[in-house]
């Protein structure tokens, strides 16, 4: 049938209830979760579920459905010698996608199921939509993140997915708060974006008059709380960055970012062997992980690798890379893009610094497949971290780099104003207003020697749960117009 005759078929079904007394969207209905219903099932006991109806076999006097109520699926019996005749007439006016509540007593059927003869129901919604076929879920996938609400109703594996994203950011704020970290909320509209280098969404506050932006990252408002003396706090919220969309970026994306005063990036380096093993051992069961589809095992056992940077560029360059001048530089990043078949975009980069980049991003980074930190980053790509002692030219940073994607980075901070009032006005160039003077001033307060680090959440659901594309583990996720 098309869609119309399905939606008319249901029109009339509504109708037929209506007048045989129901009410086609029904009240409060206390009852139990049908996971609990199986895990503390008793031969003959009375119980009360609700629930959406998959699936219905009509066979005359013995009628057979399934309900799912997202904790579980259950069997339902409507016998005719077990229902008023009203409410056995009123059971043909049902339809796939109905919601219903059923009282009955537990019942055991000779091949072993589960089920519940049915003595009393009601309907508490009708579905007017046709689901989707065989209530198998909707094979198009960009259907599915488009009309989530259908893709979770049919898809036991995605409703799964999304309350395993919901137990790893329980798990991570009872891996905190036990740790004595302070979870706080700060602001989404500021005035000017910070804490990275990104393009942000603008807007305008009408009742101040000012133009403001969303916020691309919660750090410097993160710092100001330690030089106020809030010694080690979190925050998980969005951040927003007015960029592309592919598979590992959303505009809008969960953050979580960690601040310790009188820490560092070992610290933090810490932090992350600890919370990562505890995430994998309550909530996924396991520390090693089987992810994309290929299957790569990722293991999670700790410690980690720790590796510098530039060790890594001479383990794919050669050991000479930085004794070359950038021209030789360039030749060999050619030669090697030829061998490897792998596209360096070498067009407009003028400099050793950001070849080097290139060569990493694309040689390199994708190639990290276990959990790794990459330390000792060139200076001019973190402005807001402080300098390794012994070398000024690199900071005392590190990215956390699992599935050859950047899970996480890792600062000893910069808490010198001076230093960074430098490192701000070289990335800002002639933009000297983009320099947050606010913030300089709280470090001219004092801040304390402090360790910090980011993780993206999306990122990190996307690995615990073997997924390799963001859309899929972010509920409502940024997509084209279909129109």
């Amino acid at each position: 049938m098309e869609t119309n005759e399905y939606r008319d078929q249901r029109l009339a079904s509504m109708q037929n209830l209506a007048a045989m007394g129901f009410k086609p969207y029904g009240s409060k209905f206390p009852h139990e979760d049908i996971a609990h219903a199986r895990d503390s099932f008793v031969e003959g006991e009375t119980r009360r579920l609700a629930g959406r109806l998959l699936m219905i076999r009509r066979m005359g006097k013995m009628n057979f459905c399934t309900m799912n109520d997202g904790t579980g699926r259950f069997q339902l019996i409507f016998k005719r010698d077990e229902l008023p005749d009203n409410l056995f007439q009123a059971f043909k006016q049902l339809n796939l996608g109905d919601i219903i509540g059923a009282e009955g007593v537990l019942f055991t059927t000779q091949r072993g199921e589960k089920s519940l003869v049915v003595k009393d129901w009601t309907i508490l919604a009708k579905a007017l939509e046709q689901p989707p076929e065989k209530f198998h879920g909707l094979a198009d996938q960009e259907e599915r993140y488009r009309r989530r609400y259908v893709d979770l109703m049919t898809n036991d594996e995605t409703r799964e997915r999304f309350f395993t994203r919901s137990r790893i950011l329980m798990e991570t704020r009872k891996y905190l708060w036990s740790r004595g970290f302070l979870e706080v909320e700060t602001p989404i509209l500021q005035s000017q974006a910070g804490g990275a280098a990104a393009k942000p969404f603008h807007t305008h506050f009408n009742a101040l008059d000012r133009d403001m932006v969303l916020r691309i990252a919660p750090e410097l408002y993160l710092k100001r709380l330690l030089v106020g003396g809030m010694n080690k706090v979190f925050e998980l919220g969005k951040d927003f960055r007015n960029e592309g969309i592919d598979r590992s970026h959303n505009p809008e994306f969960t953050v979580l970012e960690v601040y310790e005063a009188y820490g560092d990036r070992t610290s933090m380096e810490e932090i992350i062997e600890g919370l990562i093993p505890h995430l994998c051992d309550t909530v996924i069961g396991s520390r090693k992980i089987a992810y994309g589809e290929s299957g790569e095992i990722i293991d999670f056992n700790t410690p980690y690798r720790r590796v510098a940077y530039k060790d890594l560029v001479r383990e794919t360059m050669g050991e000479d890379w930085f004794d070359l001048d950038f021209a030789a530089q360039l030749e060999k990043a050619k030669a090697k893009s030829a061998a490897t078949g792998v596209n360096l975009e070498l067009d407009g980069v003028s400099d050793s610094l950001m070849l080097t980049r290139e060569v990493y991003d694309k040689l390199i980074e994708k190639n990290l497949r276990q959990p790794t930190f990459v330390t000792r980053l060139p200076r001019e790509f973190v402005p807001l971290a402080k300098a390794c002692e012994d070398d000024p030219t690199l900071v005392d940073v590190f990215e956390f780099v699992v599935g050859g994607r950047e899970l996480c980075p890792g600062y000893t901070e910069q808490n010198n104003p001076i230093e960074q009032r430098k490192a701000f006005e070289i990335q800002a160039g002639e933009d000297v207003e983009k320099v947050d003077e606010d913030f300089i001033s709280a470090l001219e307060c004092g801040m304390p020697p402090t360790g910090g680090l980011g993780i993206g959440v999306d990122r990190l659901v996307m690995l615990l749960t073997g997924c390799d594309g963001i859309r899929d583990v972010v509920l409502f996720p940024q997509l084209k117009s279909d129109k």
